[in-house]
């Protein structure tokens, strides 16, 4: 990355940064607003083979996926940002771990994806205008949960665990100060 000409090009390049983190964040809680609002009204999304279309229709089907969608983390590093005027263009990796533990022999996922983005600044606001996502690998494995043979937690029974969207901690009132701690 050239050093940014502007306090406004680090501004523009934190925006495109929160808009990907708050799309994995969508994935990963099951909250689809999340994932909606990240994409302009007539963007086009490009799911690698698995779906092809305008993103508002892509967001309606995951919207009755998600929340019952296995537990799923999505890590996203590698972000690249170009910026051009009101354009950017975007390349990132997602490294995904999705447990499958819904299934007769259930077995854990790893995936990593790259996701290929052509942002547009409307109306002062950075969102997607056109997503591609090329799948680069999978790996499979079974299910072997032991939280470090113990040494984590040697109940697991008594974790607290992510979950979707309202379940999850983040989406608590204890959170904003708002309701009591417990």
């Amino acid at each position: 990355m050239a050093r940014p000409k502007s306090i406004e090009e680090l501004f523009d390049r934190e925006e495109i940064y929160d808009i990907l983190v708050n799309y994995a964040r969508g994935a990963d809680r099951g909250d689809a607003e999340l994932i909606a609002a990240a994409y302009h009204d007539d963007a086009i999304e490009d799911h690698g083979g698995t779906f092809h279309g305008p993103a508002s229709e892509y967001v309606a089907m995951i919207r009755k996926i998600l929340p019952t969608a296995p537990r799923m983390s999505h890590i996203v590093t590698n972000i690249n940002i170009e910026l051009d005027g009101d354009k950017a263009y975007t390349e990132c990796y997602f490294l995904t771990f999705s447990r499958r533990d819904q299934v007769e022999n259930p077995y854990d996922s790893l995936t990593m994806a790259r996701v290929i983005d052509r942002f547009e600044r409307r109306n002062g606001a950075w969102k997607i205008a056109h997503r591609r996502l090329a799948w680069d690998w999978n790996h499979e494995m079974p299910l072997l949960e032991s939280w470090g043979r113990g040494g984590i937690a040697p109940d697991p029974s008594k974790l607290t665990r992510g979950a979707k969207k309202p379940d999850d901690i983040l989406y608590g009132d204890w959170l904003r100060g708002s309701g009591p701690v417990v």
